[in-house]
């Protein structure tokens, strides 16, 4: 994976499970809480897919088959349901899955639109250097390069050209594409990472300066 999210529960940490690195994008968005026990959202049940209870799912994993392995019981997000992995494939680009509990279009029908967790370890991380969750990086410190802490970051998210940081900063929030050009450093065991201060990144000084030149030309 390369970078991730979730939504905040009072019991339990929900996440996005996708893995996000500065060069590869996504178009999936998470959010995050605080707790330990932490259930990331592999995927979303779409459709029904025949009669008999296979339907359609929208990963949300940069491992599909990991999580929809055959014998992988899944959690609903906010519920105490579980979907038990019968069998799984592709069909023209889609990942159809059979679960036990469903046996027929109609309990297919009826579970759509259900988010899927699997349990993972809170300290998890991706196998590649360089690479992040996006729980891990939502929250941490943004800082300069000369080490003046700006803001926070907020979220993650997955953009069609590139995946960008919201950082939560003073004068509100700012979108950093999450680059190594910008943001050359992160250091999870330190709780921040490193923002390239460049005008009009972090603050609306280009904006300004541009606002200047125009008044002084005329």
């Amino acid at each position: 994976m390369r970078r991730r999210a979730e939504e905040e529960r009072a019991d339990a940490l929900l996440v996005g499970e996708r893995r996000r690195d500065r060069r590869i994008p996504s178009a999936i968005r998470s959010e995050r809480s605080e707790q330990l026990n932490t259930d990331a959202i592999v995927g979303v049940i779409g459709r029904p897919h025949g009669v008999q209870g296979e339907v359609a799912v929208e990963v949300r994993t940069d491992e599909p088959e990991r999580r929809f392995a055959p014998g992988q019981v899944l959690g609903e997000e906010g519920a105490t349901r579980h979907f038990t992995v019968r069998s799984v494939r592709d069909h023209s680009g889609r990942l159809l899955v059979r679960f036990a509990e469903l046996t027929d279009r109609a309990e297919a029908e009826a579970v759509r639109g259900t988010l899927l967790t699997a349990e993972v370890e809170a300290d998890e991380r991706p196998a590649e250097p360089g690479t992040y969750y996006d729980r891990q990086l939502i929250g941490l410190r943004a800082t300069t390069l000369d080490g003046a802490e700006v803001g926070s970051v907020r979220s993650v998210l997955h953009l069609p050209a590139q995946d960008v940081l919201e950082i939560q900063t003073a004068a509100g929030p700012r979108l950093v594409p999450f680059v190594a050009a910008l943001v050359p450093d992160v250091d999870l065991e330190a709780g921040r990472l490193t923002v390239v201060d460049v005008p009009g990144l972090l603050d609306d000084r280009g904006d300004a300066d541009e606002d200047r030149d125009d008044v002084d030309e005329n």
